[in-house]
């Protein structure tokens, strides 16, 4: 049987789809080698984000080609899905698959390899333009079903794909479509299976997870309404009873599963209600993503982002009311086009006021496509790099203010793998609330659920623990 290497480009999501993807190949008997060797077949998982994803995503399929000239190299994904011109000119792939055909990877795969076999002239990289579908019009969730992961204590669950929110940045709704959203069952389903397999830890992901179930009552989705009038006027109202919520109540009847993590959230999903459902649900990790952009009102405007600081706070505030202390993180976007002193002046300050545990910033970049990259006043990147470097400070001072708290105190960890600190070898896992945790131990910790007490700093990111029995 052949040998099949695989490279994984992007978000979460895109994890999970590989994952499966190679779960499915070794099904079938395939011989599934690192990609840095000579292999038969490359399949790279692309990613389109920015510009720089898409400039990566061709690098490692021209890096395939280099590595074995013979091979079939496959380039699947987002990358196929906006540039599918740009990937049918390129010679480094053979066989492009788009978004929504990742579950029909083997068949095609195995159709265009018998097709290759005593054929002299060069082969369609669609199959007649069948691996590659409009996700733009009506279309169904793909569902596949991931059984094993590389991480043997987590596993990351795909809910939902698409989105409609239409940032003016952002490049993903065109990429991954409109909100299509996962039968309840089948996500039951899966996370039982892999309970049963050992996993106690489970992510709850997808491009736009806040939306999950609104394709299911959404009349603007069901009538097929074009992807403007989405864009100007299909902005779910996030104040009703949320279908996501909904699945999560479900989720936490699943005996064996130890915890439940949510991936990014939408800030609005947060609501008083919603809040108090969640805190109820004691496997819920009160570790929870609600992604900013902007503390300026102005510049949340620019972005067509539906929300503003003062309602992205109360969120804040809902989830204060109800956990002790729970770990916010956040996505924050420095020299937006437009962005002046002043406005950026107004997000340090609300950075400081909301105090997160982790904060992720970017610097903005222009994605060849979206709106943003057609705007006026486009920020210097001296002024973007400057802007950047305070904010990291920011972060770095309430992120080690976060996990002082730890000192002292006794909690739970979940130990995951086995790390090398300053010369010594530590287990490493990570608390409820996603704070990294360490312990120097004899005794084999993989995927062990342990209460510990945390004494000192082993670095600015990793705590030191000791077992509460002694050992």
């Amino acid at each position: 049987m052949k040998n099949i290497a695989l490279h994984n480009l992007g978000c979460k999501v895109n994890s999970y789809e590989i994952d499966v993807m190679q779960q499915m190949l070794q099904e079938k008997g395939y011989n599934i080698v690192p990609f840095d060797t000579v292999a038969d077949i490359y399949i790279v998982n692309t990613c389109t984000v920015t510009n720089m994803a898409d400039r990566k995503s061709r690098q490692m399929l021209h890096r395939a080609k280099a590595m074995n000239p013979e091979a079939v190299v496959v380039a699947v994904g987002c990358y196929v899905q906006t540039g599918k011109e740009n990937a049918l000119q390129d010679e480094s792939i053979d066989l492009a698959i788009g978004n929504n055909r990742k579950k029909d990877l083997l068949p095609i795969l195995e159709t265009f390899l018998a097709e290759r076999e005593g054929r002299a002239t060069e082969q369609d990289k669609t199959l007649n333009n069948t691996t590659i579908i409009d996700v733009n019009g009506t279309c169904d969730y793909e569902e596949m079903t991931l059984k094993r992961t590389a991480e043997h204590t987590r596993a990351y669950i795909k809910i939902q794909d698409g989105c409609n929110q239409f940032c003016s940045y952002c490049i993903i709704p065109y990429a991954r479509g409109r909100v299509r959203s996962r039968k309840a069952e089948d996500i039951v389903r899966e996370i039982k299976g892999l309970v049963a397999a050992g996993y106690q830890e489970v992510v709850l992901t997808g491009i736009h997870i806040s939306s999950y179930g609104i394709d299911l009552q959404d009349e603007a989705f069901e009538q097929g309404h074009s992807i403007e009038s989405i864009r100007e006027e299909g902005r779910h109202d996030y104040r009703g009873k949320s279908k996501l919520i909904d699945l999560v109540e479900r989720i936490h009847d699943i005996e064996g599963l130890h915890r439940i993590r949510l991936g990014s959230l939408e800030p609005r999903i947060v609501t008083a209600e919603n809040a108090v459902r969640l805190a109820a649900m004691k496997k819920v990790c009160p570790h929870f993503h609600l992604s900013l952009q902007s503390g300026c009102d102005e510049t949340l405007k620019r972005m067509n982002r539906h929300y503003t600081a003062g309602e992205y706070y109360e969120s804040v505030k809902n989830l204060r009311d109800v956990y002790d202390h729970p770990a916010i993180t956040t996505d924050v976007i420095v020299g937006f086009p437009g962005e002046t002193e002043s406005e950026f002046t107004k997000t340090v300050a609300f950075l400081e006021k909301v105090g997160f545990y982790e904060m992720h910033i970017f610097k903005f970049s222009k994605r060849q496509g979206t709106r943003a990259a057609e705007m006026k006043e486009q920020v210097p990147e001296t002024v973007k790099t400057t802007r950047s470097n305070q904010l990291l400070a920011l972060e770095k001072e309430q992120s080690k203010k976060f996990r002082s708290r730890y000192i002292g105190e006794e909690t739970e960890v979940l130990f995951e793998e086995t790390k090398e600190i300053n010369g010594e070898l530590f287990w490493v896992g990570h608390t409820a609330d996603y704070v990294k945790v360490a312990i120097k131990t004899d005794e084999n910790m993989a995927n062990c659920l342990k209460k510990v007490f945390v004494t000192e700093f082993l670095t600015d990111e990793i705590l030191k623990c000791c077992s509460l029995d002694g050992n």
